[in-house]
């Protein structure tokens, strides 16, 4: 009998040892995907912050500015741009995005949803939303042909009035240990006229400032969507790590028990050997 048992606990330590494996090799791809999503979001950044402050120049030097894009719209329906990831082993990061975007919704039907990510498509066709339309398998290699595309269909819902307000839901990183669902409207588009930030601009642009203002606004969609779907993967590979890292540490620390479990059933059965020898002994005297 003990020696049976020694056999299944050894079995175990083999098998959570090949499953420590595996969670570490997916712990360092995970740490190398942030690693170079973050590089990516980085080296974004200032071309899309440099369309925002051209936006902003033309509305904070043009006293009777106007854009369909600023319009404040009886609100029918809503569009929620939804970035959530392709697959699991992740933590909690898929579930805490979905319970946030819930919570943010207040009219189901009369919202419509846009997935990007296989989890979001998943969870939200269980729970009978419309799905206006869906990207899988795109957030690693997003680029900004794939964000235009989608920025496309967000203009044009807009512009047609089939959606009055757009959302952009998504997972931002906080830090490397720390990511925080998030959700931010972008349009109707909200530039502050009374910002610290205003400067004096000299700058006259053809045809007219408002025809530059809408022509700028689909690519600075585009850019919000583009660095949304970058933080948001980086943000999936941040939990990622966390979640192997502690599944490690937990599969270590089963390995240590179970090796424990292992060194006594064997002084147990030593003993046992031990005792039948002397008894035999003892017998044959």
């Amino acid at each position: 009998m003990a020696a049976d048992n020694m056999k299944d606990i050894k079995r175990r330590i083999k098998s959570v040892g090949n499953t420590m494996q595996i969670t570490k090799a997916m712990e360092l791809v995970a740490s190398s995907k942030l690693k170079r999503a973050k590089k990516r979001s980085d080296d974004s950044k200032p071309f899309f912050t440099t369309l925002y402050e051209t936006m902003e120049n033309i509305v904070k030097n043009n006293t009777d500015f106007s854009s369909i894009y600023t319009y404040d719209r009886e609100v029918k329906k809503s569009l929620y741009i939804v970035i959530s990831g392709d697959r699991g082993l992740a933590g909690g990061y898929n579930i805490n995005l979905f319970k946030s975007l819930i919570s943010d919704i207040k009219d189901k039907q009369n919202t419509d949803l846009l997935c990007i990510g296989k989890k979001a498509l998943e969870y939200f066709t269980r729970l009978d939303f419309n799905i206006r339309e869906s990207y899988i398998d795109v957030l690693e290699d997003m680029d900004i042909a794939t964000s235009s595309d989608i920025s496309n269909i967000i203009i044009a819902g807009f512009i047609e009035n089939k959606y009055q307000q757009v959302y952009l839901t998504y997972t931002k990183l906080v830090s490397p240990l720390e990511q925080t669902p998030k959700t931010i409207k972008i349009l109707p588009l909200r530039i502050d006229k009374n910002s610290n930030n205003f400067k004096q601009s000299f700058i006259e642009y053809e045809p007219s400032g408002e025809e530059v203002f809408n022509s700028i606004v689909p690519k600075y969609i585009s850019g919000i969507v583009y660095g949304a779907c970058i933080e948001s993967f980086a943000s999936e590979q941040s939990a990622r790590r966390i979640a192997m890292e502690s599944a490690s540490d937990n599969a270590k620390d089963m390995i240590n028990t179970l090796s424990l479990k292992y060194n006594r059933a064997r002084q147990a059965a030593i003993t046992q050997e031990i005792s039948e020898i002397v008894a035999g002994s003892i017998g044959f005297k």
